[in-house]
């Protein structure tokens, strides 16, 4: 899967390759205490709810189109958005491959302590939100750097790439802790308009590990199926 974020993130880049990198929303507050929430926990994606990449895609274009219609039969009313390029079209095209891919995991795996929020996915890279003292700090991935920040229970993560990409992920916790709702939304400086997903997970018990691993000084990390004596 990575190959193929990588090989989107080139068609991305290549248009972009002249525009200015994007800026970041940091009006968002630090938290006091503990992170406002816990989103730690296995959670599995719910298919009966969420967003379809291809019908998403399909509705941006008809209201594309709808819009172009309406501007030809009158052409005297208020100024409308100018209308997608054959260049825009096929960069939102590629913003929306790169959002199906980055949301394909069926499984999140999210660990969180007083400092930290990983969010595993298999076969994918982990986004990662470090804090300290409340405030986030950035990370740096293959991809790019993570800067994360709170909107009040909402956790939201920045991954800056070169080029003007960005991709935004907000993570939201039903009120009974069971439900997880993911927006992700893919930024481009090769085209103005954004794309935008979501993703719908449940909590479920994962079953134990089969490995016990501890870290040593001598061999780093030591992974067996049975007891590990340090």
């Amino acid at each position: 899967m990575t190959h193929r974020i990588t090989a989107i993130l080139a068609i991305l880049l290549l248009g972009a390759c002249a525009a200015p990198g994007p800026v970041l929303d940091t009006t968002n507050p630090s938290f006091v205490g503990d992170m406002p929430v816990d989103f730690s926990g296995s959670w599995e994606r719910d298919y009966s709810r969420g967003d379809d990449v291809r019908g998403t895609l399909n509705s941006i274009f008809r209201a594309q189109q709808r819009q172009n219609q309406q501007q030809s039969q009158f052409p005297g009313g208020p100024r409308a958005t100018p209308s997608l390029s054959p260049r825009d079209g096929n960069a939102l095209v590629a913003l929306a491959r790169l959002v199906d891919e980055i949301t394909r995991p069926d499984v999140l795996t999210i660990t969180q302590n007083d400092f930290e929020i990983r969010v595993a996915r298999k076969d994918d890279f982990d986004l990662s939100c470090s804090f300290f003292d409340g405030v986030a700090q950035g990370t740096d991935s293959a991809y790019g750097t993570e800067v994360c920040s709170w909107d009040g229970e909402s956790l939201i993560s920045h991954l800056v790439l070169p080029g003007g990409l960005t991709i935004t992920s907000r993570f939201t916790m039903s009120a009974d802790g069971n439900y997880l709702r993911v927006i992700t939304t893919a930024k481009s400086s090769a085209t103005r308009t954004p794309f935008t997903q979501h993703r719908y997970y449940i909590r479920f018990e994962a079953p134990p590990n089969a490995f016990n691993c501890i870290e040593t000084l001598s061999m780093k990390r030591v992974c067996s199926t049975g007891e590990v004596a340090p």
